[in-house]
């Protein structure tokens, strides 16, 4: 028995370790991009790329992996993965030009959607034991926000001293170890040959977020162009296409009639929604405090960390109080928590480094706790047979809340400063596309002072304008999940009635 609880708690933290490679390669490029840019002389639509490829690939395939997993076994979904997450790292690190490093990241990417659901499948077999389970998956929970603010502190770190490639090097030993270590400790079995796997279902998935990418790039931009009507036509038809395909499946990547379970929608909702405000907040803060103030890559890094810090304790103390406290405190709570810790970044950001490093604690505590209860409430909802399907909507919740943080708070935060800075006469309009573009037309004397002046207040003008709306989510998210999981307060049940 001694035996059995060593070996379910070794693979937890073999498939943590998965996980925590998984979410660290969606925010390690943050810092590292301007010395890709850089050294590698990519353009301002090939950096996009360079950094959305990963997560855009990745919750386009998640759906088809997780059932895949359900048929060939979660085991070998996530030997699969780690076997293409080493090789993709290496091509990625030694990619000579942009366009081959945008391949890497989109390999990267397939590796990653095999490994994710099937890292929350084996918890739930592993682990049988309902209160053991909850604070598995609480610490596997954790992870995700662990993983997002440790990526800029290890990319600051390595590119102290190494060159750019290090930051997807880094992964290769870790893949190595995990591999060795799964096939010691990994249960065997699971798999269901009679299960169905639709490649097309992936596909029209992959079109729809990829197109909705697009649109939403094109859309803030100052002058939009014919192309962001056409990539939300895309995105449209892709995501029809893909929910009308399932009605027609008998094995679908997606039943939609899950959703009909308010405790599982509650958690989908806030895994998102919480990838969502660590993501947005991560992303501005680490360009804000590097621009603006003048931090190093590493020093940012280690700012932003101050979310993963907060979160660690409440995700663990959410997993192991949950059968006593119930969904509702903790996820509801928590996002209600993190609301006023991004509402204290956004007012002390440029007056109080204690109080914004208050803020990020505080919003990372209540992150923690709702996303570590939220994996509780989406596996804990739905029927065995659904755990693969339910550990892909989580992960697709997880990488869309990230996705989207990215593309839509990266978009204002540009669209912002462009529409809102006031050059000095004779500065050229190259200065208003980015404040990276303003510092680098800097000259000097009285001028030059004047043009980082302006600049630097309309991007935390913009800066302010990204924060605000990070805490309006986080406030409507608190009002949602509260109604979803209003009969799940202290001592409910966890699980609520199923879809068969």
């Amino acid at each position: 028995m001694v035996e059995s609880a060593r070996r379910r708690w070794l693979l937890l933290a073999v498939v943590s370790a998965g996980l925590l490679l998984i979410t660290l390669d969606n925010s390690i490029l943050y810092a590292a991009l301007p010395t890709l840019v850089e050294e590698l002389g990519a353009s301002s639509a090939q950096s996009l790329w360079i950094i959305n490829a990963y997560p855009v690939v990745m919750a386009g395939l998640l759906l088809g992996s997780g059932t895949l997993g359900d048929r060939v076994g979660h085991r070998r979904m996530f030997l699969t993965g780690l076997v293409v997450f080493g090789a993709a790292s290496l091509a990625a690190a030694l990619s000579p030009t942009p366009e081959a490093l945008i391949a890497a990241r989109a390999f990267l990417a397939v590796g990653a959607a095999a490994m994710m659901p099937a890292t929350l499948a084996l918890i739930r077999v592993a682990f049988a034991d309902g209160r053991e389970r909850n604070v598995a998956i609480a610490v596997w929970g954790s992870l995700a926000v662990v993983g997002s603010a440790l990526g800029p502190i290890v990319s600051g770190l390595l590119l102290q001293t190494f060159w750019w490639g290090s930051v997807f090097l880094v992964n290769v030993p870790v893949v190595v170890v995990a591999l060795v270590a799964t096939l010691v400790l990994s249960p065997g079995g699971g798999a269901d040959p009679g299960k169905h796997w639709d490649l097309v279902s992936s596909l029209l998935a992959l079109m729809a977020l990829v197109g909705l990418v697009f649109a939403i790039k094109e859309t803030a931009k100052a002058t939009p162009s014919p192309v962001a009507a056409g990539a939300a036509l895309v995105a449209a038809a892709g995501g029809w296409a893909f929910a009308r395909r399932q009605r027609r499946l008998p094995d679908p990547l997606l039943d939609f009639a899950i959703f009909r379970n308010p405790a599982f929608l509650a958690g989908v909702l806030a895994a998102g929604l919480s990838m969502f405000a660590v993501a947005g907040l991560q992303l501005v803060t680490t360009q804000r405090f590097q621009l603006v103030e003048g931090f190093t890559p590493l020093r940012a890094g280690v700012l932003v960390a101050a979310v993963a810090l907060g979160a660690l304790p409440t995700a663990v103390a959410g997993g192991a109080t949950l059968h006593r406290i119930g969904l509702l405190p903790i996820v509801a709570g928590g996002l209600a928590l993190s609301t006023v810790g991004t509402v204290l970044v956004l007012l002390h950001f440029d007056t109080s480094m204690p109080l914004l490093v208050t803020g990020l604690l505080i919003a990372g505590a209540g992150l923690g706790a709702a996303m570590s209860v939220a994996s509780s409430a989406i596996m804990g909802n739905v029927p065995v047979r659904r755990a693969g399907m339910a550990s892909s909507v989580e992960e697709v919740s997880y990488e869309f809340g990230s996705l989207i943080a990215v593309a839509l708070l990266g978009s204002l935060l540009s669209a912002v400063y462009s529409a809102t800075v006031r050059l000095p006469p004779g500065t050229p309009e190259e200065a208003r596309d980015s404040l990276d573009a303003a510092l680098a037309l800097t000259g000097e004397g009285a001028e030059g002072n004047a043009l980082v002046t302006a600049a630097s207040e309309a991007f935390d003008g913009a800066y302010g304008a990204v924060v605000l709306v990070v805490a309006g989510v986080l406030a409507v998210g608190t009002v949602a999940t509260g109604v979803l999981l209003r009969r799940h307060g202290p001592g409910s049940a966890l699980s609520g009635p199923t879809s068969h």
